[in-house]
């Protein structure tokens, strides 16, 4: 699995990540950009992702 410094370089690297966090909504992707650092690869970002939309259904 690719590990990156970062969401921002995650994204910026990783097309499929790019493309997936494009169609979250606003306030996961808010919340994910705050903790930009804790965001290092795509099944990182999916846990969560996971996580912040538990309750939603």
């Amino acid at each position: 699995m690719q590990k990156y410094s970062d969401l921002y370089s995650l994204l910026e690297s990783d097309g499929e990540a790019r493309q997936y966090f494009e169609t979250l909504p606003a306030y996961v992707q808010e919340t994910i950009s705050e903790r930009a650092d804790g965001v290092n690869s795509f099944e990182s970002l999916c846990n969560y992702v996971d996580k912040l939309t538990r309750g939603d259904n």
